[in-house]
């Protein structure tokens, strides 16, 4: 099937399917602070990642490419996020390298000259392209950075998926070390344990999205696609929240996404060691209900909402925020009650 072809059915599905997994956020209770000793309109939500400022600790994260509608989407995405100074990711960039007429799909630093951008490309890739192919996609639509995605739950449920991921931490390093970008590591959908989080790290990666269940399960969108898949893999996978708790002081910047849909996951994200959020699902489904300013008011909620979470914890910057107690209950508790 051709790369294209899956793109769009990719995104059929997860605008008019119920493709999201359980959120365990609610296992985590921020302490609340009844005396705060700051001005709410002086709180402060900027940040710094991979050299670019940001007014709000949050990226679109991947969402597609390669196909007529990503052009589309891509671009007043990435205006958004211009606009809102945020960061911006495209989805991975494979079709774009084996078809060079697909570029253009992927485009859009001609609308977000200052916006972090992230390119893509999944670490299965790896082996099969040339390190120069991957940084000239890269330079094409002027790239400040290289995601990397894990993907093999969805790869061995795929129909043609690719199954072979011998020497992927062998050429992951070899890309770190000889590409011109930062590379950050991300999973799409079931997170990022200890072990494999020691593993990339010693890779020379610059950060980790830990990209956990509670957002989209992919697992679930390729049975949707057809694929002869059990209903007992549904659940697989590292809810995010214990996907932070497992890389907490790990020495490396997170990233926090995977059902993040509001200012309060934004909170308690950074509070268990992320240093910026993404979220892509709702960009997709407010973009394509709302338009462009129904993705500016949700930003603008999201916000607001953290910046009112910062309030009644007594934050007035994100680094106060990110050293607030917490409380855990429930599964994520147990969760990292066997963390070793």
């Amino acid at each position: 099937m051709k790369i294209s072809k899956r793109k769009k059915e990719h995104l059929e599905i997860c605008l008019n399917k119920e493709v999201e997994g359980k959120n365990y956020f609610n296992d985590i209770n921020l302490v609340y602070n009844a005396l705060p000793d700051i001005d709410f309109r002086k709180i402060d939500t900027k940040t710094n990642f991979l050299g670019k400022k940001l007014n709000l600790p949050l990226i679109i994260s991947s969402l597609t490419g390669g196909t007529e509608e990503a052009r589309e989407i891509n671009k007043t995405l990435a205006k958004i996020a211009e606009k809102k100074k945020i960061g911006f990711a495209l989805g991975s960039q494979r079709a774009m390298i084996e078809n060079k007429k697909l570029g253009e799909t992927y485009f859009v630093r001609d609308v977000a000259p200052s916006t972090l951008i992230f390119g893509n490309i999944g670490i299965v890739n790896l082996k099969e392209m040339k390190i120069k192919e991957i940084e000239e996609a890269l330079d094409k639509f002027g790239a400040d950075a290289l995601f990397v995605h894990l993907n093999p739950a969805q790869e061995v449920t795929q129909i043609g998926g690719n199954l072979d991921f011998k020497n992927s931490a062998k050429n992951l390093k070899k890309v770190v070390e000889r590409i011109k970008y930062p590379v950050v590591v991300k999973e799409v959908g079931l997170g990022i344990s200890r072990e494999v989080g020691e593993i990339v790290k010693d890779c020379g990666v610059r950060g980790i999205d830990v990209s956990g269940t509670g957002g989209t399960n992919w697992i679930k969108v390729e049975k949707l696609r057809g694929g002869k898949i059990s209903d007992n893999l549904l659940n697989f996978g590292i809810p995010t929240p214990c996907s932070l708790l497992e890389l907490k002081n790990l020495g490396i910047d997170l990233i926090s996404s995977g059902g993040i849909r509001n200012g309060v996951d934004i909170a308690k994200s950074l509070t268990l060691g992320a240093k910026i959020c993404g979220i892509a699902l709702p960009f997709l489904k407010i973009y394509e209900k709302e338009g462009e300013m129904g993705v500016i008011k949700y930003i603008d909620e999201l916000e607001k909402e953290l910046k009112i979470v910062m309030f009644l914890v007594g934050a007035k910057n994100l680094e106060e925020l990110r050293n607030t107690r917490y409380i855990l209950s429930g599964f994520v508790k147990e969760w990292r009650e066997q963390i070793k």
